[in-house]
């Protein structure tokens, strides 16, 4: 897997200071796209052991709430993939005994589609890392339905999901 970004200072994709990743790959292509070159799986740095490190420390101080997945398409089947291993390291296979941070994933998928198994994209990954999801925020970002005044989603059409 690669990312285009790492923001270790993010107030704008979930609640308090995050840390925000930004993997790459997305079969989604919404117009309009705020990350259009994220679209695909080449673009950006591999996502090795180093950079999960590096996500790791920024995520240790007290005012950092959580670490924030967005793109690109985390939930892309081979991003699931390689997203699983890393969340592991950070939530535990116990995300309650964990660190006290929490998990926001944004999807351009909905949780009904993550959640069906005869979905596409349905891995066996997938029911772990929505175990550890604190918020999903979700479904495609339609630009017909832009709007700037909604917190922490760029369309009406998307939810932000309390799983936790």
């Amino acid at each position: 897997m690669n990312y285009a970004s790492i923001r270790k200072c993010d107030i704008a994709n979930g609640e308090g200071v995050r840390v925000s990743l930004f993997v790459s790959g997305c079969s989604h292509h919404c117009k309009g796209c705020f990350n259009e070159e994220a679209q695909k799986f080449d673009y950006g740095e591999a996502f090795t052991r180093e950079v999960e490190d590096e996500i790791i420390e920024a995520m240790k101080p007290s005012h950092i709430s959580g670490l924030t997945l967005l793109g690109g398409e985390p939930m892309e089947r081979e991003n699931q993939r390689a997203l699983l291993p890393f969340l592991r390291r950070i939530f535990g296979h116990d995300h309650e005994a964990g660190t006290g941070k929490t998990l926001w994933i944004y999807t351009g998928c909905t949780l009904e589609q993550l959640q069906d198994h005869s979905s596409r994209w349905y891995t066996q990954c997938t029911d772990e890392i929505l175990s550890m999801t604190d918020v999903l925020v979700d479904g495609p970002f339609i630009e017909e339905l832009k709007d700037i005044s909604l917190k922490f989603r760029g369309s009406s059409n998307q939810r932000i999901l309390k799983l936790k």
